[in-house]
C-alpha cells in the first residue's frame, strides 16, 4: 500500500470522527463520565450504564457547555436510557443508510474523563443474537467488533466511514469482542421510550416449553419445533383469546416460535393493544386464534 494511500484512509477516518463529534458528548452521573450521542436536538441517547443514578445528571457538550438532564426513560432489555437536556441545541448524530456488514471498517467516538474527543478503529467482526439480558429479556441483535473500548465509551457511538452512526456503544465485551446495540433498535427503542417513558413490553398470560413435533404433526412446512403451552393464567389474554394448556403454539403474528424466549422477543411495544394472529396446534388439527396482547407490569 502506497504512502499516498495510506494518508488518504488515515484522512478519511479522520473525517469520520470529525463528523460524529459533535454529536457526541459527555454524560456525567456517577463517579466515571461516560459518553452519549444526540439523538433529537435536546434529547441524548446513552446507556444505563453510563448513568448510575436517576437524578444529579449532567451533559457536558463539545463546546465546554455543562447542561443539567434529566432522565425521560429507560429500556430495561436492552440498557439504553433516554436524557432530555433543554437548550443543548446540537443536531442530533447521522444515521447510516444501510445496516452494517460483517467485514465494514468502523470506528467508536466517545468522549474522554476530560471531554476529550476519543476514538478507536476496529471492524464489524460478528452480527447475531438475540443477546439474553435478563429473565424475559434480551436485545434482538448485537454487533460486536475488533474496536477496543474502555469504560468511558459506554453510550458513544459507533460509525462507519462517512461519519454516521450505525450503532451505540456498551463498552460490554463478549469473548475479548466489544459489544455494539445496531442503529435500528437503538433509535427505536430510544422513540418508544421518549413516547412512553420506558419500552412497552407485552404480556399474553402463558407458560411454554420448546417441543419437538412427531412427524405427523409436522405439516407441510415441515417445522420440527415449536411451543408447547404448560400454563394459562385465568384472565389473561392467552385465557380470553380460547388457549388451552396442551396446544402447541406454531405461530405469532406470522412469526415461528419455537421457545419462550422467541415469543418473549415478539411482544414489542408496537405489538401491545393489537389483535395479533396464533396459529395452534391442538391434537391433530391446526387453529388461527387471534389474542389481545396486553401490557406486561410490574405484577405481571
Amino acid at each position: 500500500m502506497s504512502e499516498t494511500t495510506l494518508l488518504t484512509v488515515s484522512n478519511q477516518m479522520a473525517d469520520a470522527v470529525a463528523a460524529a463529534a459533535p454529536s457526541v458528548v459527555q454524560v456525567q452521573g456517577r463517579r466515571r463520565p461516560a459518553s452519549g450521542v444526540v439523538y433529537a436536538r435536546d434529547v441524548v441517547l446513552t446507556t444505563a450504564r453510563a448513568l448510575g443514578r436517576e437524578d444529579g445528571l449532567r451533559v457536558r457538550a463539545h463546546d465546554g457547555r455543562a447542561l443539567e438532564a434529566e432522565l425521560a426513560g429507560w429500556d430495561p432489555a436492552t440498557g439504553l436510557a433516554v436524557l432530555r437536556a433543554p437548550a443543548l441545541n446540537i443536531a442530533p448524530i447521522a444515521v447510516a443508510e444501510s445496516p452494517a456488514r460483517v467485514g465494514h471498517f468502523a470506528l467508536a467516538v466517545a468522549r474522554s474523563w476530560s471531554n476529550a474527543l476519543t476514538a478507536s478503529a476496529g471492524i464489524v467482526s460478528v452480527i447475531g443474537g438475540p443477546l439474553p439480558t435478563g429473565r424475559g429479556r434480551a436485545i434482538d441483535e448485537v454487533i460486536r467488533t475488533t474496536a477496543p473500548m474502555h469504560d468511558g465509551f459506554a453510550g458513544g457511538a459507533f460509525v462507519d466511514t462517512s461519519g454516521r452512526a450505525i450503532g451505540l456503544a456498551t463498552a460490554a465485551a463478549i469473548r475479548g469482542l466489544a459489544v455494539v446495540i445496531p442503529a435500528s433498535i437503538a433509535w427505536k427503542t430510544a422513540a418508544t421510550v421518549l413516547e412512553h417513558g420506558r419500552m412497552k413490553r407485552g404480556y399474553l398470560g402463558l407458560a411454554g416449553q420448546p417441543v419437538r413435533l412427531p412427524d405427523r404433526q409436522r405439516g407441510a412446512d415441515g417445522r420440527q419445533e415449536a411451543l408447547l403451552v404448560v400454563g394459562v393464567t385465568a384472565g389473561s389474554p392467552a385465557d380470553a383469546a380460547g388457549l388451552l394448556v396442551g396446544d402447541v403454539v406454531l405461530d405469532f403474528d406470522g412469526h415461528p416460535v419455537e421457545s419462550p424466549e422467541d415469543l418473549l422477543d415478539l411482544l414489542l411495544g408496537d405489538r401491545v393493544g393489537r389483535d395479533v394472529a396464533v396459529r395452534v396446534l391442538r391434537g391433530a388439527s391446526v387453529h388461527e386464534l387471534a389474542v389481545r396482547v396486553g401490557e406486561r407490569t410490574q405484577t405481571h
